[in-house]
């Protein structure tokens, strides 16, 4: 009898589980028109760009300063 519960409670988890899955399916199918799915554009900024280009060269400069420093000592 004991197993005959958990047999009916497992079956009953996994259906419920199935249903949410398609209802959740359903709702992101029938969203709103305008509404956007997923991540927004990607906006190119170029004083973003310049900054972190900038950043990058001073990181290699310095690094190159560093390791030529320690080659001759």
């Amino acid at each position: 009898m004991d197993e005959e519960k958990r047999l009916i409670a497992a079956v009953t988890a996994v259906l419920h589980y199935i249903r949410t899955e398609q209802e959740a399916l359903a709702r992101q199918a029938a969203g709103p028109p305008g509404k956007q799915v997923g991540p927004p554009p990607m906006v190119f900024k170029p004083w973003s760009l310049s900054g972190r280009q900038a950043q990058m060269q001073m990181r290699n400069l310095m690094q190159m300063r560093n390791f030529h420093g320690a080659k001759f000592r």
